[in-house]
């Protein structure tokens, strides 16, 4: 099968998987208000996909043919998961299968999985190993931080580079750092002789502090990595990988996130709870007079339809 990621051109973007935010929902705004070069899926558990709550933890995998080429990123701890969940994403459609070993949240790390596989090698090798096999020749990749406690480059990325994935993204910060610092991308250079000299095939992503293309080409031009994903920039603006939208309008926050709402509503109908598209009141409805009154009058909607109302009726609340 075609490693799809040798096609895509130099620098390319990617729309990092951020759980409870970029479900098939987001995924589709995003489409439709500039799309990356690449998609990922939340990331979802091996170990839930091969258990009798499978059909709910199977949500994260729903995906559209305009969101292609779209990647479905796993964890998990059980290598045999790994494999028999790498088998169905094969067969659901997707171009690659990225495994997340950098997901710093005390719950997971607590379960030995994600980020705690930095500490754990042995495993972290046997599941790459497993979903390579279970991928069948779909494009396997890892996405990964630059250390646990302190940074880890020679040790670790190189224990991944020598693994001969398909992509390798790394979150230049350690795992203890969380995003309370700068990410680290005067690392990058180290991290791409290291490539160079390991594993001169497999594509490098820089992930961290990125918000705009032009962040984009400006560290493609220091550092030379092949893509860049951008994960909480797109809070910041939707519309963040949409090379002709310079600055989105107040009405343009508006329409988009009634369009969010009514895209979720006809998606999930009762599956699902509404509240988390309060989490997006932010990223919508920001860079204009009054919307900190606006975002507090939203967050007070108790139902779907409610919220929805209260952003359609937001233009008139701001003229008032």
């Amino acid at each position: 099968m075609k490693n799809f990621w040798v096609d895509l051109p130099k620098p390319f973007t990617v729309l990092a998987p951020l759980d409870g935010v970029t479900d098939v929902v987001f995924r589709q705004i995003v489409t439709e208000l500039g799309k990356p070069d690449v998609l990922f899926t939340e990331f979802t558990s091996c170990d839930g996909l091969q258990s009798v709550g499978s059909e709910k933890v199977a949500q994260n995998l729903k995906f559209y043919p305009n969101e292609q080429p779209i990647v479905a990123q796993i964890w998990g701890a059980n290598p045999e998961n790994f494999y028999k969940t790498a088998k169905l994403i094969k067969e659901l459609g997707f171009v690659g299968v990225d495994i997340n070993m950098g997901c710093p949240a005390r719950a997971v790390i607590e379960h030995g999985v994600c980020s705690a596989l930095i500490n754990n090698p042995r495993l972290a090798g046997d599941i790459i190993q497993a979903t390579k096999d279970g991928a069948d020749g779909l494009p396997v990749s890892v996405k990964t931080r630059i250390g646990f406690g302190k940074e880890s480059i020679e040790d670790w990325i190189g224990f991944l580079l020598r693994q001969k994935i398909a992509t390798l993204t790394v979150h230049l910060r350690t795992v203890e750092e969380l995003s309370k610092v700068p990410a680290h991308w005067e690392l990058m250079p180290q991290i791409m002789t290291l490539r160079n000299a390991l594993a001169p095939e497999t594509l490098i992503i820089g992930n961290g502090d990125i918000v705009s293309l032009q962040e984009v080409q400006e560290k493609f031009d220091l550092y030379g990595c092949d893509g860049f994903m951008i994960g909480r920039g797109i809070f910041a603006n939707p519309w963040v990988f949409n090379p002709s939208k310079k600055e989105a309008t107040r009405e343009d926050r508006i329409e988009t996130f009634v369009k969010h709402i009514d895209l979720y509503g006809k998606t999930w109908g009762a599956e699902r709870n509404f509240a988390p598209l309060k989490k997006f009141c932010k990223t919508y409805i920001n860079n204009f007079e009054g919307a900190a009154r606006c975002r507090e009058k939203l967050m007070e909607a108790e139902t779907l339809e409610e919220l929805r109302n209260g952003v359609a009726d937001l233009n008139d609340m701001v003229e008032a």
